[in-house]
């Protein structure tokens, strides 16, 4: 029921109103009815109680009304429902159902959502009512069959009933209308963390029990609901809703509440553990809240249906947990479980669409069992007295085994199972056995928890004394034949039987393929086997032998079996050889990839014209076949198939063709449309009555002068009309009209005459040019034919380009001179006649060129500077440059230059040229001239030019001072230099790596210092002079050497004493320079006095000091030596003094001690020396200037 707007109260009928309102009676003798009202989601039914109020009922919910009287009151069913009695139990119940499906209510659609069961209103179980059934179609749906509710359904109300089910309802239906929208998972990244929202009716649906419908009662199911959610239409109270405590705020919190009252789940509880089951029990969620939502949350979730799910796993809390129960309840008995293993189990709990968070982990250990039962024995060896059986030992199941038993019994003894052995051994040999007898042997493992059971009995033969091989079977006969398999069965010999038991071999032999004989294909006691993995639709040999302990027998008689052959593959699609014809398709497909192992037997060709109706057109083993008696233009659609003894195949793909069209009709009504002009004639006409299977796709109208001239197209296109130009005027023409589609032109339609009007003349033929002269041209036409009107004259066009000609001459002549025309021109002229209608249309273009003349002067000549002309050879040589002038209709072969000599000098073409072995400072007056092949032209005007100054000679170059790292160079002294030199600039060069100059100085200066420069090193310069006229040749290279360096000035020398008259002079070492070795010299100083004390490499020296010689020094300096012996020595260091030795008193005599050898002189100390010295110099200098004066006085 809808609650798009207010409800109309419903009100009992008159009829209805006379049934007394009475307590309900549910056990009492008399009959009683029921009528129950489906109330849907988001609906909301109204009634009248027995006091006279209104009350109204929200869906979901089941209105039960009953009627105690036990009489069958009259009800007025809505247009498409029945009323059905039902009797169950002593109580009969009428149903408002609808009359069919198909039944659509009139005002409106039918709302395609499923409803949703709840349990009866509480309120109506305290106030029966009866149903108002006069109800407007609008207010019942289509409904299934409503469950019937008996007494104990009624009383379970009284136990659970939901405080606000409107708000639970409301609740789920936003659940599920947020699964359908993709969204169910979004209130957290897992499952762990949000509530698991799914389809369906359920939380689980396997292994869970039956639900009880709605919660009442148990055996009675109704209908399930719908997996679509209900959509609701409003989501308030409307005005006949009656208020509520619990109004739904957001829907969303309210899953979130959901969520976490299931996630509250407390793990399992295990107990009754055994070897092979479990039980596990646990309590329902407890919803923990606050006091504020004590309320809310118990108004939310009082009455929801939960189910439970339990998950085992052996691989610990986070291995893979499979689920062994689902249902509603509480306790859950685990079986099948393996002994002595560890499981660990956990629960989770469901809500209609929501699932909690799983619960704790609960571990228990299942308790050790017997063992599993013991594989079959198996025989190793035999002989007539003994058998040799070997096992393997069984799962223990947590208890180690503790002994095997072994038992036997002889077959046709009727005697129970003995035991022959009972040890922890793994083989046993059993001894004093009967020969050629039949024993069947069983086994049993023990450990401390119990005895296994016996595994399946195995029989064994003893060896007989006389072998004697068993007869050979019958022969192998066929049971059942597949694609690749056959089934096949035999029987033994007839007669007496042995004790051992027979064996067969059932050997095969392939007859299809590369025959190797027979194989062997199955081995075993069973008088059947199944050959597997054959090829399909093959032949095959097969014998049986029997074989026992005694030997093989022969082998029985050789039969053969084919196996089945598969269905076919599907053919090609249908493909056509050659173009498709306008009633006939010649159709062709390829076999099949696959033809099932036989061969294609025939092929079924069908053809469809419209929809899905196919006719066979061809049946037989060809692959190709011609279709005939088809129309033209029209698709039609191929397919294919074929049978073998497999079978029929599947239908190829079609192809869809269409048949070649015929070329349409004769087009209808040509005629002529509107007024003619002189040179246009409009027509129209009709499309054909036959188009030739294809749409009309363009027409073609023909024309001629006469019915024995040719035809000429002049129209071509879609319409159905076309204006004809460029006629004649006063002319008559015959005109024809054709259709044409993709297959082409159709006939012509019949002949229709038109005429034009007189006009203006006709077109004039291309006038004749004829030269006169090289500058002059005779223009000559002819008059054109009669248009209707004399000529009155004529208009000549000339001009030099064809789309740049103007009026040179009007008149009636028919021929015109033009003169002055320029040589090698293209000139182009067209006529037109003229006469009293008008003007008619120009000629074609008509063309002369003028002969070839000498070229033009040569103008724009100039001189060109820089790169073209070298520095050596500008003063001598002027580099021109002009532009080519107009050929005149001959190419230009050279150029004449005309510069003051005798001859011009002739060139190639080009438009530069470098005039050489001229004067230098030299002025020239240059014109030049172009030459082709009718002659030389005019020179143009003159270019004054004038040649450079010769550039200045190298100077010599000298090294005035060579030191070790630079080297002084001086240039332009003596009679080298120029005369002219104060405008001159030097440039220097030094050559570098790979003789390549590097410019080290440029400048007027005539010396440069080249510094930091190696010692000892020869060095190559050149040098160029810069004047007005620009850079003179370089210089021939000079070779300069740096000289070798001196070794440093050594620091002041270490004297320390020894002993009294003895000292060690020490100085600093210089390393050798250059692989040059180094030499050091020690001098001793008295006064003027030098004494040189030592010469070496060494870098100290005693030196023992004499008794009463004065003052002394020393000074050392440092020699580099080269290797051809030669010693360059560096300044001294500075002189050390040295105290005079006194002789002490415990020495010896001096007369004792040997005296060096020192050479006598005269004693001078530096200082009075020097003060000498400078003496003598002033005095001497005093003396020459008193002779010179005295000299120049003389002359005088």
């Amino acid at each position: 029921m809808m609650t798009d707007q207010h409800l109309p109260l419903l009100e009992a009928t008159p009829m209805l109103a006379e049934v007394p309102f009475l307590p309900p009676v549910l056990n009492g003798d008399a009959m009683q009815q029921m009528i129950l009202v489906q109330v849907n989601p988001g609906e909301t039914f109204t009634i009248r109680t027995e006091d006279g109020h209104f009350q109204c009922i929200t869906g979901p919910a089941q209105v039960p009304m009953v009627s105690p009287n036990g009489t069958m009151p009259p009800i007025f069913v809505p247009p498409g429902y029945v009323s059905q009695v039902v009797e169950e139990n002593g109580v009969r119940k009428v149903l408002i159902l609808p009359h069919s499906l198909e039944f659509q209510p009139s005002l409106g659609p039918f709302p395609q959502y499923g409803p949703l069961y709840g349990p009866p209103h509480p309120a109506l179980l305290h106030h029966p009512q009866l149903y108002h059934a006069d109800l407007c179609p609008r207010y019942v749906h289509q409904l299934p069959t409503f469950p019937v509710y008996t007494e104990q359904d009624v009383m379970c109300h009284n136990m659970s009933v939901p405080v606000c089910e409107e708000r639970s309802v409301k609740v789920q239906e936003q659940m599920q209308r947020r699964l359908k929208g993709g969204y169910g998972g979004g209130y957290g990244g897992g499952a762990s963390a949000s509530p698991h929202v799914h389809s369906g009716p359920g939380p689980f649906t396997k292994g869970a029990q039956a639900a009880v419908a709605n919660g009442l009662g148990k055996g009675r199911t109704g209908s399930a609901p719908s997996p679509t959610p209900p959509r609701l239409k409003h989501s308030g109270r409307t005005r006949s809703t009656p208020p509520t405590d619990c109004d739904i705020k957001d829907p969303e919190e309210e899953v979130r509440r959901v969520w976490g009252l299931l996630s509250t789940v407390c793990k399992p509880t295990v107990g009754g553990v055994t070897s092979h089951s479990a039980v596990l029990s646990w309590r329902p969620p407890v919803a923990v809240a606050t006091d504020g939502e004590a309320r809310s949350t118990t108004c939310a979730h009082t009455g929801l249906l939960l189910s439970y799910e339990l998950a085992l796993s052996q691989s610990g809390t986070d291995g893979d947990f499979t689920p062994v129960y689902q249902g509603k309840d509480t306790t859950c008995t685990v079986e099948d479980l393996r002994p002595a293993t560890p499981y660990y189990a956990r629960v989770c709990v469901a809500c209609s669409s929501v699932k909690g968070t799983p619960s704790e982990t609960a571990a228990f250990t299942t308790l050790c069992g017997v063992p599993d039962v013991p594989a079959v024995p198996r025989l190793v060896h035999r002989t007539t007295t003994s058998v040799t059986l070997q096992w393997r030992s069984p799962n223990d199941n947590g208890a180690k085994i503790t002994a095997f038993h072994l038992e036997y019994h002889e077959q046709g003894d009727q005697s129970a199972f003995k035991e022959v052995y009972s040890g922890l051994a793994k083989q046993y040999k059993v001894m004093r056995l009967t020969p050629s007898t039949k024993y069947a042997f069983r086994l049993a493992a023990k450990n401390d928890v119990g005895m296994s059971a016996f595994s399946t009995v195995v029989n064994c033969c003893t060896v007989a004394c006389i072998a004697s091989p068993p007869a050979p079977p019958s022969a192998a006969r066929l049971t059942e034949a597949g694609t690749t398999w056959l089934s096949l069965e035999w029987s033994a010999a007839c007669g007496p039987t042995s004790q051992d038991t027979l064996s067969y071999i059932l050997e095969m032999e392939d007859m299809g393929g590369s025959s190797c004989g027979f194989q062997m294909k199955h081995k075993g006691e069973e008088p059947s086997c199944t050959v597997r993995e054959l090829r399909r639709f093959t032949t095959y040999r097969f014998r049986v032998v029997a074989s026992s302990s005694e030997g093989h027998s022969q082998p029985s008689v050789a039969v053969e079996y084919r196996t089945q052959a598969e269905q076919p593959g599907q053919p090609g699609r249908p493909v056509l050889h050659g173009p498709a014809e306008a009633h006939r398709l010649h159709a062709g497909w390829e076999a099949p990839e696959d033809d099932g192992g036989a061969p294609v037997t025939a092929y079924v060709l069908e053809l469809s014209h419209s929809g899905d109706e196919w006719d066979v057109v061809y049946h037989g083993p060809l692959r190709q076949h011609v279709c005939e008696d088809l129309r033209e233009g029209t698709w039609y659609k191929l397919r294919v198939y074929c049978r073998s003894q497999g079978g029929r195949s599947e239908v190829s793909e079609s192809l869809s063709v269409k048949t070649a069209p015929l070329p349409p009709g004769p087009c209808q009504a040509l005629r002529v449309t509107g007024g003619a002009t002189s040179s246009q004639i409009p027509l129209s006409w009709a499309p054909p009555a036959w188009d030739g299977g294809a749409p009309v796709s363009q027409y073609c109208v023909e024309m001629a002068q006469s019915a024995e001239t040719s035809q000429e197209q002049v129209f071509q296109g879609t319409e159905t009309h076309c204006t004809v130009g460029q006629l004649l005027p006063g002319t008559t023409y015959l005109f024809w009209v054709k259709a044409s589609n993709s297959a082409g032109w159709g006939a012509p339609s019949e002949m229709c005459p038109a005429s034009t009007t007189p006009g203006v003349p006709e077109q004039c033929s291309p006038p004749h040019l004829v030269l006169t002269t090289p500058t002059s041209v005779l223009a000559t036409w002819e008059s054109p034919a009669c248009s209707g009107e004399e000529e009155c004259g004529f208009v000549l066009a000339w001009g030099a380009g064809e789309d740049a000609l103007e009026v040179l001459y009007s008149g009636p002549s028919t021929q015109q001179e033009v003169p002055d025309l320029r040589p090698a021109t293209d000139y182009y002229c067209r006529v037109q006649a003229v006469n009293a209608v008008g003007a008619g249309l120009f000629s074609k273009v008509a063309m002369i060129t003028t002969p070839a003349s000498v070229p033009a002067a040569v103008e724009r000549v100039e001189q060109v500077w820089g790169e073209p002309l070298g520095v050596a050879t500008a003063a001598t040589s002027l580099a021109l440059r002009w532009e080519e002038p107009q050929c005149h209709g001959a190419e230009i072969t050279g150029y004449n230059i005309d510069f003051g000599e005798q001859l011009p000098l002739c060139v190639d073409r080009t438009n530069f040229h470098i005039l050489e072995n001229l004067q230098p400072d030299t002025t020239y007056r240059i014109r030049v001239g172009a030459v082709n092949a009718v002659g030389a032209g005019p020179f143009g005007s003159a270019l004054k030019l004038r040649t450079a100054a010769t550039p200045p000679e190298p100077p010599l170059l000298e090294c005035v001072v060579a030191g070790p790292q630079s080297l002084k160079l001086r240039w332009g002294e003596g009679p080298s230099r120029p005369p002219n030199s104060r405008n001159t600039h030097y440039s220097l060069h030094m050559l570098a790596a790979a003789d390549r100059p590097v410019c080290i100085y440029s400048g007027p200066c005539r010396t440069f210092k080249v510094q930091r420069l190696c010692e000892a090193t020869a060095y190559q310069f050149s040098i160029q002079a810069h004047g007005e006229s620009g850079p003179g040749p370089l210089s021939p290279p000079y070779t300069f050497s740096t000289t070798r360096s001196p070794p440093p000035q050594l620091r002041a020398l270490k004297v320390e004493p020894a002993e009294w008259n003895k000292h060690v002079v020490t100085w600093e070492t210089v390393q050798p320079m250059r692989g040059d070795p180094v030499v050091y010299a020690l001098q001793l100083l008295r006064g003027r006095e030098v004494e040189q004390l030592y010469k070496g490499s060494a870098t100290s020296y005693t030196w023992v000091a004499p008794v009463g010689g004065g003052a002394c020094r020393l000074r050392v300096c440092a020699a580099r030596r080269a290797q051809d012996g030669s010693e360059l020595w560096g300044p001294w260091s500075l002189v050390t003094p040295v105290p005079v030795a006194e002789v002490p008193k415990e020495a010896p005599p001096p007369g004792d001690c040997p005296l060096p050898h020192t050479e006598r002189g005269w004693l001078l100390a530096d200082e009075p020396f020097a003060t000498a010295l400078l003496l003598g110099f002033v005095v001497m200098a005093v003396l020459f200037a008193v002779l010179l004066q005295y000299l120049v006085i003389e002359r005088q």
